[in-house]
């Protein structure tokens, strides 16, 4: 099958030219197993992921599990596969969650975490906001963050908030801390994970409700299938992924929810 292009693209998780290197390979391979001409693209910090993820040429795009969730049923972008991560804190499930960091340098406990001062990504984040404010309720009680700093877009925005000091702690996704251990070591190195909050559904790969069924179809088939084919399994691993699994969109619908009670305990941040 071959069709006019669409777009491919793994901004989220686009951490450095040598992690995009791996997801282009891993996206070259998805279009040649499924017959779907895919363009990669970056759509790059400080584009809005919003615009990306309103795009109907979409074909394999990560989004955010919590403005996915956000949209009625028949508005959301299609959802393909979501990934399964070789890290522990999987489980073999497609689920993911952030690590609370702080400086590897500093003398920090989890006591501290109340006290601290918090970094945050964008507020229609899991990873980045909903997450490290529920983790932080769980601490607090209900008491309110001394300070909070943001947005500050992205993993690479809370790492140099903390090496500059200009945060305590913030949220990476486990993920992204995964992908940078693998292959940019040296840009963790001055962080040390000081907590892992509650699982979340990971990101998922979506297409644009524009799509053609056949062209939906096959990416799903394809993605699902990955892990069994030995190219794709090798991509696979070089990403820290075990395989792609169907998305539990209850999971997803659940979100919203879980973010309603942390804006009514906390507020916004």
């Amino acid at each position: 099958m071959t069709t006019s292009a669409a777009i491919a693209c793994s901004r989220m998780y686009n951490l450095s030219q040598k992690i995009s290197v791996s997801w282009e390979n891993f996206f070259h391979w998805l279009a040649k197993r499924s017959g779907v001409e895919l363009e990669v693209i970056a759509h790059a910090a400080p584009a809005p992921l919003s615009e990306l993820w309103g795009r109907p040429d979409m074909g394999a795009v990560f989004m955010c599990g919590f403005p996915f969730s956000g949209l009625a049923a028949d508005e959301r972008p299609l959802p393909l596969a979501a990934p399964v991560s070789l890290a522990d804190w999987a489980k073999g499930q497609p689920v993911y969650a952030s690590h609370i960091v702080a400086a590897r340098d500093r003398p920090f406990s989890k006591a501290d975490l109340v006290t601290a001062r918090w970094g945050w990504t964008v507020r229609d984040s899991q990873s980045g906001y909903n997450a490290p404010r529920e983790f932080f309720a769980a601490l607090a009680g209900g008491q309110p963050a001394r300070e909070t700093i943001g947005p500050l877009l992205n993993p690479s925005g809370v790492v140099e908030a903390i090496r500059s000091g200009a945060i305590d702690v913030g949220a990476i996704d486990a993920y992204a801390y995964q992908l940078l251990e693998m292959h940019e070591p040296e840009m963790v190195a001055p962080l040390r994970v000081i907590g892992t909050t509650a699982p979340a559904p990971f990101p998922l790969l979506v297409a644009s409700r524009r799509q053609s069924p056949a062209v939906v179809a096959s990416l799903r088939k394809t993605l699902l299938d990955a892990h069994r084919d030995p190219e794709g399994h090798n991509l696979l691993a070089a990403l820290g992924l075990a395989a792609f699994a169907q998305p539990d969109i209850a999971a997803y619908d659940r979100l919203p929810a879980r973010a309603r009670a942390i804006d009514d305990l906390l507020g916004v941040w």
